[in-house]
This record gives structure tokens, sequence and C-alpha cells, in this order.
């Protein structure tokens, strides 16, 4: 198979030195960058010729290009037509109007669950007559094992209100995000929080300065937020500038409350009554075959796989990629359905261990070697996942054989143009003619992708960089070097 062809050379180039010196404007920015060449891990292959290998087989820190295991291996696994679902269930009849007993809402990593999602699930419920819930509402997240990933996991950074930092479950709305517009003048802040949520109301203790509303980041401080009884107040902290506007997405509520208090405002909006309470739902008990079956009352289902992996990786979108490796541990495609969980008992292994040894499996199937291949998310967004350039010039070389090669490489940001490449390259060949998964960390920057060289003929190009030194942009100027170099190559 090409893919261990590809390997073998890397292989025998890692063993006996590079394929080819690095490119003079590569080497001269690392060097005077102060990035050393041992930091640095890069392959450029045309075909079947390897143009650079440096460090094939070095397993490094990937940032965001480790979402290219998690892309490539669920279109092929899961499949084009696959969609994550979100249901209303319930066994109880209804009685003048009102649900005799209980309503669950069933998660079904539905990327696209949103308030207005919400609004028209709970219309379904109102069309059919629905006006009062007797019981409670049960938020069953139990397809994703443990139901709550995000459940007693330490901060990532200093930053975990950021939106970046969402961790998924299974029935996770609104990506957990308030949106808070901000409006100042000169001696007043006001504050509009959206979506609306039951008993949630914010307050700024920020103190207005004279700094350019351009740089009202700088002043910003995390925020947080105080329970009084059944209320939530949500308290932002820092400094704001006098005569600014700004809008911002915000993480800082626990996602039950976050779905439960919107749930209650949409419901009451529509003119809705609820006896009970709002609450998670039980695991299946061990003979859950005997349960009484429930009926579906309303449904929402997401956009297709490629269309949410077009979100995903053009944005370097790490709730997206998460959402989608832990669907590759717990559901299966389905053509009829678009997804199918997997049997309960088959449920109780560790959802994210399930997606690493669908990612491995997958890897095996195309001959590209895993070791030194560590899977923590899916997503890039941790310090102990570790790729080596090898493979992810694996995963690219297979995905130019995939059936699904189209909808792959549609989903790979576009230099010069748009995702997290849009303000890149704009002066160089390879402006709208490289597809490039970016990808950062504190002391990481990475890229992976294709390019077009000077003869119109396509580049699998894959460099990582692992040291301080790549902060401030140097690590950035290096990438675009190489990604540049390719576009104006004109080797036999």
């Amino acid at each position: 198979m090409l893919s261990r062809l590809v390997l073998s050379a890397l292989l025998i180039a890692g063993a006996t030195g590079h394929a080819a010196e690095l490119p003079e404007p590569v080497a001269k920015l690392m060097q005077s960058s102060g990035i050393p060449p041992e930091a640095a891990g890069i392959i450029v292959m045309r075909g079947d010729t390897t143009l650079i290998s440096h460090n094939p087989t070095q397993s490094m820190q990937p940032a965001s290009t480790m979402k290219l295991f998690t892309a490539m291996t669920a279109l092929e696994q899961l499949g084009p037509v696959f969609r994550g679902r979100t249901e209303f269930r319930s066994d109880a009849d209804v009685v003048n109007g009102v649900l005799q007993g209980d309503l669950i809402l069933r998660g079904g990593a539905d990327a696209d669950l949103n308030e207005d999602a919400l609004s028209h699930m709970l219309q379904a419920l109102r069309n059919q007559g629905i006006r009062k819930i007797k019981g409670d509402i049960l938020v069953d997240r139990q397809l994703f094992q443990p139901s709550r990933p995000d459940a007693g996991q330490p901060p990532f950074d200093e930053y975990p209100w950021a939106y970046y930092n969402v961790i998924p479950n299974a029935a996770l709305i609104n990506t957990n995000l308030l949106k808070v517009e901000m409006r100042s003048t000169a001696d007043k802040l006001s504050l509009v929080m959206m979506p609306e949520l039951d008993k949630v109301s914010i307050r700024s203790e920020m103190k207005l300065n004279d700094a350019p509303c351009a740089a009202w980041e700088n002043g910003w401080r995390s925020p947080d937020y105080t329970r009084k009884g059944e209320r939530i107040e949500v308290v932002l902290h820092g400094s704001f500038p006098k005569d600014c506007i700004k809008s911002t997405s915000i993480n800082v509520l626990d996602s039950q409350d976050y779905l439960a208090r919107l749930l209650l405002a949409e419901w009451r909006k529509q003119g809705g009554s609820l006896s009970g309470e709002i609450r998670d739902a039980m695991p299946p008990a061990a003979d859950a075959a005997s349960a009484p079956a429930t009926r579906l009352l309303a449904e929402h289902i997401s956009r297709t796989l490629p269309e949410v992996l077009r979100d995903t990786n053009k944005q370097s979108d790490n709730t997206l990629a998460r959402t989608v490796f832990l669907s590759l541990g717990s559901l299966e495609t389905d053509p009829a359905l678009g997804s199918r969980p997997l049997p309960p008992d088959a449920n109780q292994a560790s959802t994210a261990m399930r997606a690493e040894t669908a990612i491995r499996a997958w890897l095996q199937q195309h001959s590209i070697d895993g070791n030194g291949l560590v899977i923590d998310n899916g997503s890039g967004l941790s310090r102990t996942e570790r790729a080596t350039p090898a493979q992810l010039t694996g995963v690219l070389q297979a995905g130019l054989k995939s059936l699904w090669m189209p909808e792959f490489m549609a989903s790979l940001p576009i230099a010069a143009t748009d995702g997290t490449m849009r303000r890149r390259l704009k002066d160089s060949p390879a402006a709208q003619r490289a597809r490039l998964k970016t990808g950062s960390l504190t002391g990481v920057i990475a890229i992976a992708g294709y390019v077009m060289d000077a003869n119109n003929r396509p580049c699998t190009v894959v460099a990582i960089l692992n040291d301080p030194h790549v902060a401030n942009g140097a690590g950035r100027a290096v990438l675009d070097a190489l990604v540049d170099w390719v576009a104006r190559s004109t080797q036999p």
C-alpha cells in the first residue's frame, strides 16, 4: 500500500539523515529565532517522492493537528451521513394536556444543539397538546461514559471560562456559553446576557478606565458566579474602557445548571409548566431490557459529519473535535437514523478509551505505525498528546486515497482565505492554493495539510515545532516560510 511505502521511505530517511536539507529561508528563520533543529519535525512529500524528512519519527506535541486523526477516522468509521441527535421521550400517557410522568431528554452527541433547536423541540410538545409535565425532566447523558467527562477535571490553563476549554457531554447545549454584550458610557456599564436562563442574572464589578476600546481584553479578569438559594448571579471582574461596545462568550456555569435553566425558561415562554424538577437520569440498571419502552415525542438532528468537521477543522474548535472523538467511542452509523448507540454493556467502558481503540485500529488498517502516538481527547488541547510527523503524513496520504477525500479536504483551512489560515500567506503563491490544519499551544506550533507547488503538483506538508522560542509569531514565520517554499518549488 502507498502508506506503507511512504512510511518505509521516511523511516529510512530518519535513520540515515535528512532526505534534503531544510530550505534556506526556513533554516535561517529557525536560527535567528533560536529554535534548534532538534525541536522541529518536518516532512514534505510530492507523491512518493520525499523532498524533506527532518526528524520524521520524533514523537512531538502536535497541538490541534491532532484533530486530523479524529476527523479521518470519523469519516471512515462513522461515515459521511453520520448525525448526532437529541430526543424527548416518555413512557407516560398524555391526559387532558398533562404528561402523566417523566419526560426524558436523551443526549446524543448533537453538535448543533442550541436554544433555537430546544425551542422547536418544546414547541413540538405543545403541538401534541402537552402543556404540563406532571413528573420530572430527566437528562440522559449516558451515551458518553463517564456521563460528565468534565466533572473533577482541573483547568487546562488560566482561562477556564474561555470557549475553547468547554468539555462536552452527550447533552451539551449552546456549547455551555453565555454571550455577554457590554456597553459603556463615560460613567456607566450596561450588560446584556444571552440566552435567557431561569433565575440567572449578571452584574459587573468592572471598573471603567480610559484604555482604548480595542484593548478591552487587557483589563478582563476571570468571571465567576454566586448562588443564593435557587438564584445564580454571574459576576464580571476587572476593568473595561469608557465609551466602548464589545461582546464576548464565557463558560462559567455547570452544564446541568445551564441546560436545566435554559429548558425551564424556554418551556415557560411557551406556556408550559413543570410539577417536578430537572435532574440527571440514573444509569440504566442491569435489567434495563425489562424497563417500560419509551416513545419519541420530539427530536433534533444535527448536520452531517462533513459539515461539522468543516467547523471543527477550519476554526479549530476543540469542543466539536472532542464531541466527534467521543462519538467514535459511543456511536455507530445507522443509514436510516444517522447514529445508533452501542449496546448498554459496551458503554460501560470509558468512551475515550473506545475512541482511542477506533483510531488505532484505523491506523493499523492503513499501515501507519502507531508507536509514539499518545491520544488524550482527540482535539490537541492537551499536554500529553503526542504524534510523529510520519504519522500525520500517513493520515494525510490516506486522506488522498479515501472515498471521502473531498469531504476531508473541504474541512481544512484555505491559506489567505478562511478559518485559522485566513490572515496567513496573503503575499505568497500559496494563497488559496494550500489547505492546512494549524495547531498552537504555549511552546508548540504546527501545520499539516496539502500545498500545490509551482507546477501545480500537490504536496503533503507536515511541520511541528516544540520549543519556547516559537512564541510571538517566530514559529509561525518558520512554518509560513516552509509553505511558501513548497508553493514556489519547481523541483523535478
